[in-house]
């Protein structure tokens, strides 16, 4: 949680503009990416507004105005994605935000997106899940 004294992770990071100049370095590196990168090409079409989109979602997370309305794990359960696109994805993460944020925050953000990660993965394991056909 955060401490009495200490802003949120949203303002520490620079506010809107921090957390879209992060993004548009890590999705250049995305986009770039022989795993994740051609997952993202067949799906992503107007990468502006993709950056802000997920912007909206970073934002309210971090402490930062909530106005993201995207049903993220759905969008996420046809991509047949597996354990080597949440590492890569994962680490991309870790390495833009330990590039362009100082330490701390770097930290925080990284923790929110193994969160992210686990939770997600859960998410898909569990729609993939076979279903127990009572009546075959």
């Amino acid at each position: 949680m955060n401490e009495p004294h200490k802003a949120p992770l949203f303002d520490r990071i620079g506010g809107r503009d921090g957390l879209l100049k992060l993004l548009r370095y890590f999705y250049a590196d995305v986009r770039q990416h022989t795993v994740i990168g051609p997952i993202f090409k067949a799906h992503i079409q107007d990468w502006p507004a993709h950056i802000e989109n997920i912007a909206d979602f970073w934002s309210g997370i971090t402490g930062g105005q909530a106005k993201y309305r995207g049903g993220m794990p759905i969008k996420h359960l046809s991509l047949g994605l597996g354990e080597e696109h949440f590492q890569a994805w994962l680490g991309l993460w870790k390495r833009n935000c330990s590039t362009h944020l100082a330490q701390a925050e770097a930290t925080e953000m990284a923790a929110i997106a193994d969160k992210i990660g686990l939770r997600l993965k859960a998410i898909i394991a569990n729609h993939n899940k076979p279903t127990l056909d009572l009546f075959s």
